[in-house]
């Protein structure tokens, strides 16, 4: 079963200097039929403005992956880690039995165009953990790349979850093919662009959710960056 969300339908948010788009329930917005896909719990769309961003707050017992798109997204945490993440950079944090971290846009004259994402640890309880991870853009051309990764993929983000995401730039008439088996799930988004799902259109950022399909097909109608997530 294939369920498609289309942008429109996202809850979203505008703060002044956040404006955020969530495809799960988050904060204040809590729907008991929309808190979770699998492991997955959250998928923010989020723009924040130059110089402002979030503040000293505590997390635990949850998989948190950053994808920078545009700008760049400043992380500073009460484990000592520092660091600066832009376009071509994952920011994995495990939370772990729980840590603190802060989160802000350091340009001051930019804002950060990023998507979080949260997933449930198999195991609660695991030592605190970040890291930034690396892939080349241009590795993504017609194929799909693993960014981030439960299963010790070189190079990807370590993830504490039997999950891959995977990135790809995908060129008009271009297709590819994505064996997941029944027994698993796939979230989907097109980032930019527009893509044929197993014959179901995907504008920008729409969504879907695949449950019970045993193969993907993938077809780009136009240029199109594409997010895959393959989930027990």
């Amino acid at each position: 079963m294939i369920q498609v969300y289309p942008a429109s339908t996202r809850r979203s948010v505008d703060l002044g200097w956040l404006r955020s788009s969530m495809s799960f329930s988050f904060g204040e917005y809590y729907d008991p039929e929309n808190d979770r896909f699998g492991p997955m719990r959250v998928c923010n769309d989020d723009v924040v403005d130059p110089g402002r961003g979030f503040g000293p707050h505590p997390h635990s017992d949850m998989e948190i992956v950053s994808i920078v798109l545009r700008g760049q997204l400043r992380h500073e945490d009460s484990g000592g880690n520092v660091a600066v993440t832009t376009f071509g950079e994952i920011q994995r944090m495990s939370a772990g039995s729980g840590i603190i971290h802060t989160e802000v846009n350091p340009s001051e004259t930019e804002p950060v165009e990023l998507l979080q994402l949260w997933f449930m640890p198999e195991k609660r309880g695991l030592p605190p953990s970040y890291e930034v991870s690396r892939y080349d853009p241009e590795a993504l051309s017609n194929t799909l790349v693993p960014v981030v990764s439960g299963k010790g993929v070189p190079g990807a983000a370590k993830v504490h979850q039997d999950m891959t995401l995977y990135l790809s730039k995908l060129e008009k008439g271009k297709s590819l093919t994505v064996e997941i088996g029944t027994e698993r799930r796939a979230f989907l988004m097109t980032i930019e662009g527009e893509m044929a799902l197993n014959g179901e259109t995907l504008a920008r950022r729409d969504t879907a959710r695949v449950t019970g399909e045993k193969q993907l097909q993938l077809a780009a109608l136009e240029n199109s960056f594409i997010m895959v997530i393959d989930l027990p």
